[in-house]
C-alpha cells in the first residue's frame, strides 16, 4: 500500500523542525508495507492473526545504503515520529533508504519483536535490487528499546532458509552494521525494568535473559556496532552501551562509542548539540565503513 508523500511530510513536520524537513525535495517514493500478509509468527511455528509493517522512505538518488529503523517506546509503544520517520527524513537528505519499522509489541511473547525485525531485513534485501540498495550495505538502528532490538538482531540472525518458497525467506537477516542510539542492551541489573518485563514477563528464566542480553551474545560474526549514549541518561544507564562495547572489542568486532557529555534520554527532546553531534558522527562512521568495504 502506497502513502501520498505529501501526508508523510506532514507526520515528519509535526515531529522534527523546519530546518530538518527537506523531505519532499530529496523523497521519491513512499510505500508502506506489510510483512507477514496477516499472518504474523509467534515463535515455536505458531503464527497469530496480526500484522507488522514497514514504511519505505526512497532517496530520489539512493547511494545504495538502507537503513532499518527500530523507534522506542520501552516495548510498550512505538515512537514513530521523532525516531522513526522523523530519522528517515534525515537519512534520505544522505542518499540513505530509510525503513521505518513498526514492530509488533510483544506483551512477554519474547520472539515477536525480533521476528519482525528479521523479517524487515529480509524484505529489504529481497527487494535490494527493485529499491536499488546494494545488499551487502543493510542496516539497522534503534533508539532505546529499539536499540534492545536493534542490538538483538545484530547479536541474533541466519543466513536464510534456503527451502523457503519465497525470495525473502531465503534472504539473510544479518544486518551489515548497527547503529544503537541510547539503548537498552542488557536485560541484567544494568537494564531498563519496564523494558525487560514488557519483553519477557514478569518471572522470565534466567537463561532467557541471558539470550536477551546481547552484550553475552557478541559473536566473530556479530556486524560492526556504532553507538551513543549521554552520561546523565536516567532513565537507561550508559552502561549498556559500555557493556555492549566492552563484550565488541573483547571480539575484534569494528566499533565506536561516541559518550555524551549531556542530554539525557532523548538527547534533549530530538535536537541541538548533542543530537546533531551522534547523527555526524554516525554519517562519518558508516561512510568510512562503506569505504573500507
Amino acid at each position: 500500500m502506497k502513502i501520498h508523500i505529501a501526508l508523510v511530510t506532514v507526520l515528519i513536520a509535526a515531529t522534527c523542525s523546519a530546518d530538518d524537513v527537506s523531505f519532499a525535495k530529496t523523497a521519491a517514493e513512499v510505500q508502506r508495507i506489510s510483512l507477514w500478509n496477516g499472518q504474523a509468527p509467534i515463535g515455536e511455528n505458531a503464527n497469530e492473526d496480526a500484522e507488522a509493517w514497514i514504511t519505505l522512505h526512497q532517496p530520489v538518488a539512493p547511494n545504495g545504503t538502507a537503513i532499518v529503523i527500530c523507534p522506542g517506546g520501552g516495548y510498550g509503544g512505538l515512537v514513530v515520529g521523532p525516531e522513526g520517520h522523523g530519522i528517515a527524513a534525515w537519512l534520505i537528505q544522505h542518499g540513505i533508504t530509510g525503513v521505518v519499522l513498526e514492530y509488533r509489541l510483544p506483551a512477554g511473547r519474547h520472539a515477536v519483536p525480533l521476528l519482525d525485525a528479521q523479517r524487515a531485513i529480509r524484505t529489504v534485501r529481497a527487494n535490494a535490487k527493485r529499491w536499488k540498495v546494494d545488499p551487502s550495505r543493510i542496516g539497522i538502528m534503534g533508539f532505546s528499546a529499539g536499540g534492545h532490538l536493534a542490538s538483538t538482531a545484530a547479536t541474533h540472525f541466519d543466513k536464510g532458509d534456503e527451502t523457503a518458497t519465497d525470495a525473502i525467506g531465503r534472504a539473510s537477516c544479518r544486518p551489515d552494521f548497527a547503529i544503537l542510539v541510547y539503548p537498552v542492551v542488557s536485560l541484567g541489573p544494568k537494564g531498563h525494568s519496564g523494558t525487560k518485563t514488557n519483553l519477557l514477563g514478569e518471572e522470565p528464566s534466567p537463561e532467557l535473559v541471558k539470550f536477551y542480553s546481547n552484550e553475552s551474545q557478541v559473536t566473530p560474526n556479530t556486524p560492526p556496532i556504532f553507538l551513543t549514549h549521554a552520561l546523565d541518561d536516567k532513565v537507561v544507564s550508559p552502561e549498556n552501551s559500555r557493556l555492549l562495547f566492552a563484550a565488541l572489542q573483547a571480539k575484534g568486532i569494528a566499533a565506536k562509542y561516541l559518550e555524551l557529555p549531556s542530554g539525557g534520554h532523548g538527547l534533549n527532546g530530538y535536537k541541538g548539540p548533542m543530537w546533531d553531534a551522534w547523527q555526524e558522527q554516525a554519517l562519518a562512521w558508516f561512510g568510512d565503513l562503506n569505504r573500507a568495504n
